[in-house]
């Protein structure tokens, strides 16, 4: 039976909250309308959506096998399978068993709708719509990433709407610039991080050095930097 994300709708309290005091300071009331529509439709999107247990391909590591072999012969990132599988480096030994998620073997099989590839051109274009096409192929990238780990939620939209401690996992859903429309570039961004590409090599998070004022962050291990942004797993 599907179940209602209720965090999804908390969100969209917020964000209405958001916007109803954006419209005394600006007085802006058309445009108000028009965000908090599509604020609405995103959040009923994440609030409506389905959530179930996750099923998972299960693969036994034979001798010679490498994790980008095994991430090629199934069509996702090494990031993802480290990610899966809580793994620290590429490290692995014949007879563990790897797992590989069915909800994310999906999406790099393109079995995606149009609203859910649209909402992650949007995150993607929110966060990274200044930087290289690298560096907004990441930002898709640490989303997959987080979509196969075990430790963040399993379906896309809740993923991005995720909160902790009251905090929105990723800025633009709390800000509202979650609602610009992506560009093409965007589009395209998040199509390769669909199919596999990870220029962050299995990072889980990523902050701007000049901007974050969160300091636990910055206690993460570093994996890369691309343009403004740094790239970082978990301890």
């Amino acid at each position: 039976m599907d179940v209602i994300n209720w965090a999804a709708f908390k969100w969209l309290h917020n964000a209405a909250l958001h916007y109803a005091k954006y419209v005394l300071r600006k007085e802006e009331t058309m445009r108000v309308i028009y965000v908090s529509v599509l604020v609405l439709v995103l959040a009923l999107g994440a609030a409506l959506s389905p959530v179930s247990a996750a099923a998972h391909v299960y693969y036994t590591v034979q001798n010679g096998d490498t994790l980008y072999d095994i991430s090629r012969q199934y069509g996702v990132s090494v990031g993802v399978l480290s990610a899966a599988n809580r793994l620290r480096g590429d490290l692995i030994v014949p007879n563990q068993v790897l797992v590989i998620p069915e909800h994310v073997l999906r999406y790099s099989r393109g079995d995606i709708c149009q609203e859910e590839l649209a909402l992650l051109a949007r995150i993607i274009h929110a966060e990274a719509r200044g930087e290289s096409f690298a560096g907004q192929v990441a930002v898709g990238a640490v989303i997959m990433n987080r979509l196969a780990s075990p430790d963040f939620p399993s379906d896309l939209r809740s993923v991005i709407f995720q909160r902790s401690a009251s905090v929105f996992q990723f800025s633009p859903v709390g800000d509202g610039s979650i609602v610009l429309s992506p560009d093409e570039r965007a589009f395209q961004a998040a199509k390769q991080a669909l199919r596999g590409m990870d220029p962050t090599h299995g990072a889980l998070f990523f902050y701007n050095p000049k901007l974050a004022s969160d300091t636990w962050i910055r206690t993460l291990p570093v994996i890369t930097t691309i343009g403004n942004h740094v790239f970082a797993t978990k301890i």
